[in-house]
């Protein structure tokens, strides 16, 4: 894993700062999964099909490409996304 190093003369006051700033973050990333959540729920709910069964059905052809399924296809992308960010820093590890 590649690993980061920083000098500085108060590092303990340093650590303490990223470690904050990374928690924001992550509390900021997984509101913001919620949210997609909440969103990609109503268009399952109103088209009775899970995101999965509609990303299929939709690249074979099988939908008439409206401006809500192009919303409903970046609901799906951000939540990928949005995942990705928060696996990506939770990985991150402070040492001494």
């Amino acid at each position: 894993m590649p690993e980061l190093k920083i000098k500085c003369q108060h590092p303990e006051s340093l650590k303490i700062f990223l470690k904050a700033a990374l928690e924001k973050e992550l509390q900021s990333l997984s509101d913001g999964i919620e949210q997609t959540k909440q969103r990609l729920q109503k268009f399952e709910t109103k088209y009775q099909l899970s995101t999965e069964e509609f990303i299929r059905r939709y690249e074979n052809d099988e939908f008439t490409e409206t401006l809500e399924l192009d919303e409903w296809i970046g609901e799906s992308w951000m939540l990928k996304n949005l995942c990705e960010e928060v696996e990506n820093l939770q990985v991150v590890e402070f040492v001494n």
